[in-house]
């Protein structure tokens, strides 16, 4: 049975990788993060609390030889933005020193390292759709913290440590739960708010455009990555995924005809010019033939992605949030 550590365990990706590792039968597993992750039902799993970004934390994780690591850990955009120092240290630091732990592992040891990226690599101006020849220049300081990653990535698989894919994910939604402090949040918010019946803030004008892919695609896209032939990526080790782009008029529209009216009336807008600021640079379609031809697939539409976050979050009765969920 493979040996795997996901690192970043008790985090939105984190949760969701884990139940269906645990679907699948996974049994040799390691759940790390600076928190206790939870281990879902039928998951035998140790949990391990540290700071990969800590001297030491990432040999430790290491002392098994897990064969396959996601590295899902990361501070969001928002956060980075505003916390220049950690988010240095915990988005490039930590990976660093977890690729360097792997490196001074030696004697064979060359596990793969699934590494979740962003579509905040790119940065505006941008085409009409962002294809795999587009240049990566972030306007953000997550996105730089990641392009710099993915960089390490390609690096450390060219030299032979590790074997890597990088996988750039689409902002996730709907994303259950509480709202965190990524400034792309809100593009959940419209929808899992007023779905619970509560008031949601739209901080941007119903024109923006973003590039979107649920929670269940994006543990399809880990689990394909776990498996595929990495010999077909060559050197470029780091894909953008497949999704779904929408403006937020159009993720309203999904949202009426999917719950009617009076849910979507529940949304307010608010117009705050730093989140306008951020969005304003992140891209809003792509065509990703890279991975569709290696065989990564997402969401058909936003209305799909939406009766997703109803089917694995919601009472079907209430369209309440289930108990255990909360």
């Amino acid at each position: 049975m493979t040996r795997i550590l996901v690192i970043g365990a008790a985090g939105m990706i984190g949760c969701k990788l884990s139940e269906r590792l645990a679907k699948e039968g996974a049994s040799e597993v390691i759940l790390h993060d600076v928190v206790a992750a939870k281990p879902p039902a039928g998951l035998k799993a140790t949990v391990v609390v540290s700071d990969l970004s800590a001297p030491g934390a990432a040999e430790k994780l290491l002392v098994g030889r897990p064969e396959v690591i996601f590295h899902l850990a990361a501070i969001v955009s928002g956060e980075a933005e505003a916390d220049f120092e950690k988010g240095y240290r915990i988005n490039l630091d930590g990976t660093r020193l977890l690729f360097e732990a792997i490196r001074k592992t030696g004697d064979g040891y060359k596990p793969r390292v699934i590494f979740t990226s962003s579509i905040a690599v790119f940065g505006a101006p941008f085409p009409d759709a962002i294809d795999d020849e587009y240049l990566s220049a972030p306007l953000t300081s997550y996105g730089t913290q990641k392009a710099i990653g993915e960089l390490l990535l390609s690096d450390y698989s060219r030299r032979g440590f590790l074997e890597g894919i990088g996988i750039r994910l689409p902002t996730i939604c709907v994303r259950p739960g509480k709202p965190n402090l990524a400034a792309s949040g809100f593009f959940s918010g419209i929808i899992r708010e007023p779905l619970a019946g509560e008031a949601a803030v739209l901080p941007v004008p119903r024109s923006v455009r973003h590039w979107f892919a649920s929670p269940r695609a994006a543990t399809g896209f880990l689990m394909h990555a776990m498996r595929i032939d990495t010999a077909k990526l060559g050197a470029r080790r780091n894909l953008t995924m497949p999704g779904i782009s929408a403006t937020v008029g159009e993720q309203i529209e999904a949202l009426r005809r999917v719950a009617g009216d009076e849910v979507a009336q529940r949304i307010r807008e608010a117009p705050d010019p730093t989140i306008q600021r951020i969005v304003a640079g992140w891209p809003q379609n792509f065509a990703p033939q890279r991975a569709l031809a290696l065989g990564f697939r997402a969401d058909a539409s936003f209305e799909q992605i939406i009766r997703i976050h109803i089917e694995d979050e919601l009472d079907q009765r209430t369209l309440r949030p289930r108990p255990d969920r909360a």
